[in-house]
């Protein structure tokens, strides 16, 4: 596996520092308006909902498993959270798409030194439709993962290395949905895409990592989704020069 995870969760934390540059501001307001308006309903509903929906899961149990409730409680505690988490952040990701491409090109044209295109709302209207298709993609790519994951959480014995699969299909995850922006600027197909990720493991991997983890801190998470995109476009550049070799364009 090629890489440095190291590496990979580094391209992050330059992405925070870069969060105030110039020129980048106006693209990071709307994913921390996204942020802030998503992570507050779902911490409302934990809130709320939390015990009734471990109650619930609990009330699957067959009848000869009741013996093993005070077992399988903080397993089911943590499926709650992380579907709760797993659904808000793709809703998240969904709804700031567009404009979580044009801050990645932004970004990458701001490294390269070449001026973007001053087309402003236009042109996150015209590329607002192959967005949604690429997040559909990733979706798609997505749910048969995460249902096979949560079938093997139920799979006694199996199920106690649950904890760990979540977390690195996780970080797999932020990988694929941050470095898509830049890629997908560049007319990478999502094919590809997996594919030089895949090339970079273990970087993709701290990468995305240290993503999930930023996502579970909070005030820090309503930063992560812009710091994320800024970190992929970093990644982007750097990772695969000879691919990036062109000048972004998302029309």
């Amino acid at each position: 596996m090629g890489g440095n995870p190291v590496k990979g969760g580094g391209y992050l934390l330059r992405g925070l520092q870069l969060l105030t540059e110039p020129g980048l501001r106006t693209f990071v307001i709307v994913p921390l308006i996204v942020n802030l308006l998503l992570f507050s309903t779902a911490i409302y509903l934990l809130i709320q909902q939390f015990g009734n929906w471990v109650d619930y899961w609990l009330s699957l149990m067959p009848e000869w498993l009741s013996f093993a409730e005070w077992l399988l409680w903080p397993l089911f505690a943590l499926l709650v959270l992380l579907g709760v988490y797993f659904s808000f952040t793709l809703i998240a990701n969904f709804i700031a798409a567009p404009f979580n491409g044009l801050l990645a090109e932004r970004v990458e044209h701001r490294l390269r030194g070449t001026i973007p295109p001053d087309e402003g709302w236009r042109e996150l209207l015209a590329s607002t439709g192959r967005a949604l298709q690429r997040e559909l993609a990733k979706l798609v790519y997505y749910l048969p993962r995460l249902l096979l994951i949560f079938i093997l959480t139920l799979v006694p014995v199996v199920g106690f290395a649950a904890p760990l699969f979540w977390f690195f299909f996780g970080a797999w995850m932020m990988a694929i949905q941050y470095c898509d922006y830049p890629m997908d600027n560049n007319r990478v197909s999502f094919t590809h895409m997996r594919q030089l990720l895949k090339s970079r493991r273990l970087s993709s991997l701290g990468f995305g990592a240290l993503v999930s983890l930023g996502m579970l801190v909070p005030v820090i998470n309503l930063l992560i989704m812009p710091a994320a995109v800024i970190g992929a476009t970093l990644f982007w550049v750097e990772e695969f020069p000879e691919q990036a070799r062109g000048v972004p364009s998302r029309r």
